[in-house]
């Protein structure tokens, strides 16, 4: 409205135009989880590289597969993924008690933190200040810096107190007071620094039982019954859209996570196991084809590849890692509603495959709904196969495919972020229009990038909402329905070329 008109003149009013641009989100953020030596296991972490992972995670690790999966995924053409540590729940956190003083703990259990020490230096300006640095001894008995922080005081309500300093900004280690002291402790080096004293080192951080994928205190780690922590970890991020748990092939499981998944318009890309074989996937992937398929796909079979920590000597690994990447890949290159499969779908780092699939039994396999990776002389190693666990010829699902399934779970995911304008606003035809006007905006501009069939808009999508969606009753209860449909694009699974010969220029 305008201000109140009290002087004669003219008035300038700003009128809302009702667009609410809506953006497409990212389809192609994964989520690893699985057992690493180091990391936090209270929430998903951010990494956008391997070094990153490294850093934060340990790397790769000869106990483990998910540092290779997360490698692969990466060298695949994956941007960003969210790790889950899993640990077992008796490993154990490294301590340190300096000067009867400070009591520093490393942040998260592991033997990681056994190779720790604090260094403590007073300053020469200050008696209450003093500077902490987290090093490592085992790689530098002098101590190789890993953080430090300055002008720290042992005072609670100094802005610069330790514990509230460690707790919100280190990566390695938290802080408690012993009593009430009021200097800092003792430096560590009292003299000219040298090697570190045993009583700055941290100590009794134990690793507890490697968790290994398909057994029980791996599951429950992953799942666990109180739903907090494992996977439900992920819920306090803002999206992912793959899920990955390397080796996992238990059918139980599987079918948790594919619920999982579901309810969180994600994907599952699930492994089969190391020893599947054609005689015991003959009769399909087995007891993970119910409802919530549709957002899972299955690969066989495991991928070789060099293991740097064998000398770059091949081994089989689980294929969900270069899938994932495939996916990113594929997604950045061509968009969602490409399918992640065919020639230009080949692993990167891939030497070949666990078991040499023919066509004919590649031909068995496929209508099944299992994802088969091939190696070919010309193209290499590729996925070559784009279908989801419901995508068995038998079911005649409409979610066959997974570039089907990936783009509507795409189109759902932008709608639901880019329509939470409309909430409380007036439920007439004056916000239908909007709602029409914006997300008929997207709908083209997704038709525009040849993400639907149809030569037209009227036959590749259509959004409805008016007096025929929502109705007075909906009106009353509050309700405003939006009907959105599009026209997917299916892979061209099946090329068929027919020939013929021409009888030639006969003479009549």
């Amino acid at each position: 409205m305008p201000s109140t008109l009290t002087y004669p003149g003219v008035y300038i009013e700003e009128i809302s135009s009702g667009v609410h641009t809506i953006a497409g989100v990212a389809t192609s953020i994964a989520a690893f989880a699985g057992w690493a030596p180091f990391g936090p296991v209270d929430r998903a972490g951010l990494v956008l590289g391997f070094a990153d992972f490294a850093r934060k995670y340990g790397g790769l690790d000869s106990r483990s597969v998910l540092g290779h999966a997360v490698n692969q995924f990466f060298a695949n053409g994956g941007q960003r993924a969210y790790i889950v540590r899993l640990a077992d729940g008796e490993a154990d956190l490294a301590t340190v008690t300096l000067d009867g003083k400070l009591v520093v703990t490393a942040s998260n259990p592991g033997q990681w933190a056994n190779d720790c020490a604090i260094v403590i230096k007073k300053s020469t300006f200050d008696a209450t200040r003093f500077r902490l640095t987290v090093v490592n001894w085992k790689v530098d008995p002098a101590g190789k810096v890993m953080e430090s922080f300055d002008n720290l005081s042992m005072d609670p309500a100094d802005a610069r107190y330790v514990v509230s300093v460690l707790a919100s900004q280190s990566s390695y280690v938290t802080a408690a007071l012993q009593g009430t002291p009021a200097t800092p402790p003792a430096d560590t080096f009292p003299g000219a620094p040298g090697n570190i004293p045993d009583t700055a080192k941290l100590g009794g951080g134990g690793d507890g039982a490697v968790l290994e994928p398909n057994k029980a205190p791996f599951e429950t780690a992953l799942l666990p019954v109180s739903g907090t922590g494992g996977l439900y970890n992920l819920d306090r991020i803002d999206l992912f859209n793959l899920l990955c748990v390397p080796g996992q092939t238990n059918p139980g499981t599987i079918a948790s996570l594919q619920k999982f998944c579901r309810d969180r318009r994600a994907f599952l890309i699930a492994d089969s196991a190391e020893t599947a074989s054609l005689d015991t996937l003959e009769d399909g992937p087995g007891d993970i084809t119910a409802a919530d398929a549709i957002n899972a796909a299955f690969y066989f079979p495991w991928v070789i590849a060099a293991d740097p920590l064998q000398q770059n000597r091949p081994r089989a690994f689980p294929p969900c890692g270069f899938v994932a990447g495939i996916y990113a890949r594929t997604d950045a290159t061509r968009g969602v509603w490409k399918a992640p499969a065919g020639s230009e779908a080949s692993l990167s780092g891939a030497l070949g495959v666990s078991t040499t699939l023919t066509n004919d039994e590649n031909g068995v396999l496929n209508p099944l709904a299992i994802n088969c990776i091939r190696h070919f002389p010309v193209y290499g190693t590729v996925v070559w196969g784009a279908r989801t666990l419901q995508g068995n010829d038998e079911r005649g699902s409409e979610w066959k495919y997974i570039p089907v399934r990936r783009t509507a779970l795409f189109i759902e995911e932008s709608l639901y972020r880019g329509t939470q304008w409309v909430v409380f606003e007036p439920n007439d035809e004056p916000l239908w229009s909007q709602i029409r006007l914006n997300v008929g905006a997207f709908m083209q501009d997704l038709f525009r990038q040849g993400a639907f069939q149809g030569s037209t808009p009227q036959e590749a999508y259509f959004v409805k909402c008016d007096k025929e969606t929502t109705t007075q009753n909906d009106i009353n209860l509050g309700v405003v329905n939006i009907v959105v449909g599009f026209a997917p694009l299916k892979p061209a699974e099946f090329v068929v070329i027919q020939l013929q010969q021409m009888a030639g220029q006969l003479q009549t």
